[in-house]
């Protein structure tokens, strides 16, 4: 009988309470909730587990110690589980040299084609390099005009110094009686002597012969001579007149006039060689085209496309401060500045005329360029007393930037080598202008393209280049090229249908968000056409606008209907409407989470009274859009001509005291604006910050901000001995307190005591991680609570000492808002603690592993830290989709502190798709309009209700109905 359900009893991971649940197989499920409510427990950590655990435990014990196993969850039994795959929000790699195209395998595809389809050209004379056969050789004479006379010659020597006197005799020893030696044809007796410094060109005549019928064979063989003399090539060089077809060359108009072949002259090569530059290719195999194997990686950059360079914007980050001021950076270290620089400094300065207390951004560029490129030595006059004159060459100056290349090159230490590379930035390899590969891959042409030009295209225009190449091709190329293509072609259009076709081919996968590597991944997952296979998503939404999300809900629906069960973790309302079933956990998040509240069609939680996310899609609740927009305190921030990555020339202003949205579709912009240029400027004018901003005039209005600060979804910590208490400072404070209890007074007990990272007052038996891991090899590693100190981390004497009766361990075990209740008269705790429950996240314990926490927690656990602090009132907050992961009323409570934010004076910039947070913006700047090259510009700004009737504007277009 076939099974129609997946059945689940008795799960109770993480917080979930014993959950019992049907879901339907071969259906779109959605599971929601608030955050921390067990949507992930459930269904990653639980029916995502257990699937692909059974099916790891299927194969061969042998097969498994190479693959990573999960722990089996903490649940009674499921029935109806298929194989399981799951994509998750983790970026793909952080390797550089992977790529889009590599993770997709389009590349693999592309590099077949140029070593099956492809042709060499030469890069001396444009044309085609072609490896010919004697028979072709023989074919290609005898096509020519009857009677025409001609010289097959071997060229021995090819413009290469010497004199060649024992060569010229071997020849005459072989039966050779002719040669012509740079250009003129000598009996070999004759020969005139060669000038030893000289280059020259030497060429045996093989034969002379005139074009009729039945030389055929005696055509052939000597072609096989001269091939064998000369390595593989031989002119035919016509007696009179030209090559027909090549009269222009010999008017001096042909593209082989420059390359310096004769218009008399064909040249046959039984290799891909180039007769003209000697250019060869010694065979075109798929491996000659990895920038990842020796035969194909450029040389210069071995294959990374870039090299590490010292970058003049990271050794003077702060333009405005002056050179005595210490606005060299590598140079200013030490304070005072070293006396050394500061005297190289003082001598430029008296030499070319310009001040030392002058700032940087003032200064004349040719100024600017010798502090930091170098000056040439110059020839100095010396006369001596009897009038002798002798020329001194006067030692030149190195530069700032020579300087440090040069202490670089001669530091033994890896500290000094850490040190100067935080002064360097990526710039492209000046061999392979970036495309990654040695010239003889590039030399390879495809429709007059090599295999960097379609790389480097976005997903969009790729689909479209692939979808006409076979009409460019030959019937042979296009016989060999089909099956090819088909796997190209259909890759190229899973990505174009999730919302991707923005994305260059070659673009780095550690740059992609990790909404664009799932859906990366949720592409190549159509391509493989499985059915009976178990997906599980982790909201695939994130980074999409609206406009796109219809395209991605349509693959989802097709993955389903290949026959596949589909749940989706997920927040967004497109996707909670146009599920199947409906699962919503809560009611409330961390221990008062954990619990099914409604499941079923949309119809039937809609019904629910207890379920949150019913309220709100009912619009018993909703988020108000603001009675007034706040105007700002008349001072404005304006990025002046952002041209990073897509943006075109893009001027734009930001009024400060307000909440701005920046919005667009996905890759119109926003983000190159925003981060790119707007916070890597202001961090390097306001908080000295070594970064490299996009390429842009200036940016305005900065001197009315105190500092900028960036909210970004990278986690908090990479290892488990990182938590929200060591993040935000808390657990200095709490460790502060235990330690000035009398009973640690009594014991001596300093704060180090309290650490589970130090040995003092860890338990030593599992050093302070509460858990041993034990090894299995092929089954999962075991992790077992450490019977020392029972899971705890600290040991026994560190646990003696007790506030309200609560031990260290028991404060890291609490949730956050039972901890602020328990530290009320605590202030320095009590706040931290407060702030972390105002983002809405109450629910997380203290001590809670970063490594567990999603990226939207890691956001607001950054939030609060900086919410803590006290406020300036004029302070830059940048925010990047800060609503990643969050349920409709987390979404209430982040605004609040936001507008609070704002309210005290504070300028916030949010990139945002959440139409619920634009609609609250007091300013909107819209990009677009579209993505990719087709985006890049400022398509709207003002209030929502001005963007709303702007045609032009997509998020306009959704806005619309949100206003009204």
């Amino acid at each position: 009988m076939a099974l129609t359900k997946i059945s689940v009893r008795g799960a109770r991971e993480h917080n979930l309470k014993g959950v019992d649940i049907d879901l339907p197989r071969d259906a779109l499920i959605v599971i929601t909730g608030l955050s921390g409510s067990g949507k992930s427990s459930l269904a990653f950590d639980t029916i995502y587990a257990e699937g692909q655990r059974r099916y790891v435990e299927s194969l061969s014990a042998y097969a498994r110690q190479f693959l990573e196993m999960m722990q089996k969850p903490d649940v009674e039994h499921i029935e109806g589980l298929s194989p399981a795959i799951s994509i998750e929000q983790k970026t793909t790699s952080r390797n550089p040299r992977s790529t889009v195209a590599t993770v997709t395998e389009i590349y693999d595809y592309m590099r077949l084609l140029w070593a099956r389809v492809g042709v060499p050209y030469s890069p001396a004379t444009g044309l085609p390099i072609e490896a010919q056969t004697v028979s072709n050789m023989v074919d290609r004479v005898m096509a020519l005009p009857e009677g025409t006379r001609l010289y097959l010659l071997a060229p021995v020597v090819r413009g290469r110094k010497g004199e060649y006197r024992k060569e010229l005799a071997e020849w005459q020893k072989a039966g050779f009686t002719r040669v012509r030696i740079d250009g003129e044809i000598y009996e070999i007796q004759d020969a005139p002597a060669l000038e030893k410094k000289l280059k020259h060109d030497v060429e045996v005549v093989v034969d002379r012969l005139a074009v009729r019928e039945g030389i055929e064979t005696r055509l052939a063989d000597s072609f096989e001579t001269a091939l064998k003399l000369a390595e593989g090539l031989a002119y035919v060089d016509l007696a009179d007149g030209v090559v027909p077809g090549r009269e222009d060359e010999a008017s001096g108009e042909g593209n082989l006039k420059g390359a310096g072949l004769p218009a008399n002259r064909i040249v046959f090569s039984e290799k891909f060689a180039c007769p003209v530059s000697g250019f060869t290719i010694e065979e075109i195999e798929p491996r000659l085209f990895s920038f990842n194997a020796p035969q194909g990686a450029c040389p210069t950059c071995d294959g990374l496309g870039e090299k590490q360079l010292f970058d003049p914007q990271l050794v003077v980050p702060n333009e405005s401060l002056t050179l005595k001021k210490g606005a060299i950076v590598p140079w200013a270290k030490s304070n005072p500045p070293s006396p050394y620089y500061m005297q190289v400094l003082e001598s430029l300065a008296a030499e070319y005329g310009f001040d030392l207390t002058t700032p940087w951004q003032d200064m004349a560029v040719e100024h600017r360029n010798v502090i930091l490129f170098g000056t040439k030595g110059k020839r100095v006059p010396l006369t001596f007393k009897d009038g002798r004159k002798k020329y001194t060459v006067e030692k030149a100056f190195e530069g700032v930037i020579g300087n440090l290349n040069r202490r670089l090159m001669q530091t033994d230490s890896a500290w000094m080598r850490e040190e100067l590379s935080r002064f360097q930035a990526a710039q492209p390899c000046e061999t392979c202008g970036g495309a990654r590969l040695k010239p003889e891959a590039l030399s390879v042409k495809i429709a007059e393209e090599s295999i960097s030009g379609p790389v480097r295209l976005p997903v969009g225009e790729a689909v479209q280049w692939f979808a006409t190449l076979e009409e460019k091709l030959t019937s042979q190329q296009a016989q060999i090229a089909r099956p090819i293509l088909k796997e190209i072609n259909e890759r190229l259009g899973f990505l174009d249908n999730v919302g991707l076709d923005y994305l260059n081919l070659d673009r780095n996968s550690g740059t992609l968000s990790g909404g664009e590597s799932q859906r990366i991944r949720l592409a190549s997952q159509i391509g493989s056409g499985l059915s009976g296979v178990l997906y599980v998503l982790d909201e695939p939404s994130i980074g999409l606008h609206q406009r796109d999300n219809d395209r991605l809900l349509e693959t989802l629906k097709r993955l389903r209907d290949l026959g596949n069960t589909v749940i989706v973790v997920e927040h967004d309302e497109d996707a909670i409407r146009a599920a199947d079933y409906v699962v919503d956990l809560g009611p409330g998040a961390g221990v008062r989470g954990g619990e099914v509240v409604a499941e079923g069609t949309l119809k039937q939680v809609l019904k629910s009274k207890k379920s949150l996310t019913a309220q709100y899609l009912s619009g018993a609740r909703e988020i108000a859009v603001p009675a007034k927009r706040r105007k700002g305190n008349g001072k404005k921030l304006t990025v002046h001509g952002a041209r990073a990555n897509n943006l075109k020339n893009v001027t734009a202003s930001i009024p400060l005291g307000t909440f701005t949205c920046v919005t667009g579709v996905s890759g119109s912009g926003k983000s190159s604006f925003t981060i790119d240029t707007l916070h890597a400027g202001a961090a390097r004018q306001l908080n000295g910050a070594r970064m490299i901003a996009g390429p842009h005039d200036k940016i305005t209005g900065l001197d009315h901000c105190d500092k900028v600060i960036e909210i970004d979804q990278s986690p908090i910590g990479r290892t488990p001995r990182s938590n929200p208490a060591t993040y935000t400072g808390a657990f200095t404070n709490i460790r502060d307190w235990f330690a000035g209890l009398p009973e640690s007074q009594e014991r001596g007990y300093k704060p180090g005591r309290f650490s589970f990272n130090v040995k003092g007052g860890r338990c030593e038996a599992c050093q302070g991680d509460g858990v041993i891991k034990i090894e299995m090899h092929f089954l999962p590693d075991v992790y077992v609570t450490c019977e020392e100190c029972d899971g705890k981390r600290y040991n026994r004497e560190t646990l003696e000492v007790r506030f309200k009766g609560m031990s260290i361990a028991d404060v890291l075990d609490m949730t956050i808002e039972d901890a602020e209740s328990f530290f009320e008269n605590v202030p320095p705790i009590r706040d931290k603690m407060h702030m972390l429950n105002e983002v809405g996240l109450g629910y997380v314990k203290v001590g809670q592993q970063a490594t567990t926490l999603s990226g939207g927690e890691a956001q607001r656990v950054k939030l609060a830290k900086e919410l803590a602090r006290r406020s300036t009132g004029q302070t830059l907050y940048i925010l990047d989709e800060p609503t990643t992961g969050l349920h409709f009323e987390d979404v209430r409570k982040l605004l609040e502190v936001l507008h609070r934010l704002v309210d005290q004076g504070n300028s916030v910039v949010v990139i945002e798709h959440n139409l619920d947070v634009i609609k609250t913006a007091d300013w909107l700047l819209d990009m677009g309009p579209d993505g990719g090259v087709r985006g890049g510009e400022l398509v709207a700004e003002g209030t929502p209700e001005q963007v709303a009737q702007n045609a032009r504007s997509f998020t306009g277009h959704y806005l619309k109905g949100m206003l009204s």
